[in-house]
């Protein structure tokens, strides 16, 4: 199944991924931002050369997007199991935009906690939205990322109304168990406050675990959405388009009534691609998911045998290792990498003042992957 996974050569990687290679220096591997050095799957790439040959390069339709949403909502229903009603599915341009309109226009004011460490744009998202950002900070000697819903409790008794979830999250590459996000629902409702679920990452988990959307619990549709898209488990992060999902009809006419100058700039390049995706994607996502799955095998046996001091998170979602370096004696594992020819992302990137983390990505050829290890284990 994974000869359906098509690795591009370092010279196709340079013309088509034009931040994660295009900005590294020749000769570095490149295993920061969350791009995969893969072609398109098949059935994204005929859909969008049918589109470009028809000249679909204008305005998207501000209005409601019933193929999108229908599309969304029977990939919801055969990954996840979730029934999404097609017409509460609303485009963005991307999921930190469609975080930023939900804080904007469902929270109410106060702090929005955010467990961290967190993707790095959500560091600076809340504070776009004229809010503090609380910590829930993860025990970075935790074997696993675990929420501590005491102190998200206390932290919402303290004033605190919305809270920006991430599952699967990222960096640690957790998926939060159906009890764990049950305790989540308990402790908002307890507060009455709100939930913005983070869950572009849903596609990518990994055999062992399976993803729960918040929305799909019993008690979460009118205290939260989800934001979506088909852009990281596809490749298609520039072509703008992800989507805010609600759950009940009176959130979804209040996103629908939000002004064009609030949420527009989404592509309608980027709606047929999701459309592609989500309708007929499966086999190709299916394919993608046992490659990565024999990478994370592939990535631990590497760093069992070359860098045995240095602990690999438990990868349960997406193709990104959290990596904790410290045994090393290095506080920017990530300068020494590149000092060595591996880009990564450096820990403190996602926790400010973190040290002695990376974030790895492992979404490329098992030979790079391999090399960047060996490289690694030259660099710690």
């Amino acid at each position: 199944m994974t000869a359906r996974i098509r690795d591009l050569t370092d010279e196709e990687c340079r013309r088509a991924l034009v931040l994660k290679w295009g900005t590294t220096a020749a000769g570095v591997i490149p295993a920061w931002v969350a791009e995969m050095d893969y072609a398109l799957a098949p059935v994204v790439h005929e859909a969008l050369a049918r589109a470009v040959a028809d000249g679909v390069t204008g305005y998207p339709v501000y209005d409601d997007q019933p193929e999108l949403g229908e599309a969304y909502a029977g990939f919801a229903h055969r990954h996840f199991g979730w029934e999404v009603a097609p017409h509460r599915v609303r485009p963005t341009s991307d999921v930190t935009a469609g975080i930023r309109v939900a804080l904007d226009v469902l929270s109410d004011p106060g702090p929005v906690v955010l467990p961290v460490p967190a993707y790095h744009p959500q560091l600076d998202v809340v504070g776009l939205t004229g809010r503090e950002r609380a910590d829930l900070v993860l025990d970075a000697d935790a074997a696993r990322a675990e929420l501590d819903l005491d102190r998200l409790d206390a932290l919402l008794a303290g004033g605190a109304r919305t809270l920006l979830l991430t599952q699967p999250h990222n960096p640690w590459g957790r998926v939060f168990s159906r009890a764990e996000l049950e305790g989540v629902r308990d402790v908002v409702l307890r507060h009455g406050a709100r939930v913005v679920s983070d869950e572009i990452h849903a596609p990518l988990v990994l055999p062992g675990a399976e993803h729960v959307p918040y929305l799909s619990l019993e008690g979460t549709a009118d205290h939260a959405v989800a934001v979506v898209a088909a852009s990281k488990a596809f490749n298609t992060a520039g072509l703008r388009c992800a989507q805010i999902v609600t759950g009940d009809d009176a959130t979804a006419r209040t996103l629908r009534e939000v002004p064009m100058a609030r949420n527009d700039s989404w592509s309608p390049l980027g709606e047929v691609a999701a459309v592609a995706a989500y309708r007929d994607g499966d086999a190709w996502l299916a394919a993608l998911l046992e490659r990565l799955d024999g990478l994370r095998a592939l990535l631990g046996e590497q760093l069992a045998t070359h860098l045995p001091h240095v602990r690999m998170r438990p990868l349960e979602a997406t193709y990104l290792a959290w990596l904790d370096v410290r045994a090393s004696g290095h506080d920017d594992p990530a300068a020494e990498a590149l000092a060595h020819g591996v880009r990564l992302a450096p820990g403190h990137h996602y926790h400010p003042g973190l040290a002695g983390h990376v974030r790895l990505n492992l979404a490329t050829s098992p030979e790079r992957l391999t090399e960047i290890v060996r490289r690694l284990g030259a660099a710690w």
